[in-house]
């Protein structure tokens, strides 16, 4: 038998019964434990199988309804978690930005379908209160995300510092909000560098 008709036998045999033992393939096929381990090496690279103590397990793919909070829900970029903006809405809802650029922009869209939204403090990375945080616009640090980069502090002393090092603007929630908007014209997509 050649390997890849092993390989798809065993594909095969793993997903019926889910967890295999090398010794038991390798008596199956007639060949040896170390052919065994060269033939579930692509499965294992596949992300098909994983390799366990004297054996395979199938990784389970989970179908899940959850939605996926690794991309922004504005503009779709990969999401940096110490720069997320989430947005809690009904029925335990949560819609995730991959920064308060795009966290703001869609809070603007969503409105009064936001119950909560938190976001990360630049200095301590805890977690706040969007509603209650400060944000500084047009500052000259560039944070490799959307355009026109927006930075958040829990404390208003923190921002005015930061803006004493590297300039900006500082505003509160809702003119942050509105600002953000103006500043898009109207676009609803980002700008980024």
């Amino acid at each position: 038998m050649l390997p890849i008709e092993r390989q798809r036998e065993i594909k095969l045999l793993i997903q019926m019964k889910k967890t295999l033992k090398i010794s038991e393939l390798s008596e199956q096929f007639n060949v040896s434990e170390m052919t065994i381990y060269r033939d579930i090496k692509p499965l294992v690279e596949e992300g098909l199988v994983t390799k366990t103590f004297g054996g395979i397990s199938l990784i389970e793919k989970k179908e899940s309804s959850l939605p996926d909070h690794s991309h922004c829900v504005f503009c779709h970029k990969p999401n940096n978690q110490k720069m997320a903006y989430r947005l809690i809405l009904a029925n335990d809802k949560i819609e995730t930005a991959c920064c308060a650029h795009c966290g703001l922009l869609r809070h603007r869209q969503l409105g009064d379908e936001v119950l909560q939204a938190i976001c990360h403090d630049f200095f301590t990375n805890t977690t706040i209160s969007a509603l209650l945080t400060w944000y500084v616009l047009d500052t000259c640090l560039n944070i490799s995300c959307c355009q026109p980069h927006i930075i958040t502090f829990e404390n208003r002393d923190h921002a005015e510092k930061f803006v004493k090092g590297f300039g900006g603007n500082i505003y509160g929630f809702q003119e942050a909000m509105e600002v953000v908007a103006k500043k898009m014209n109207g676009d609803t997509g980002c700008h980024n560098q």
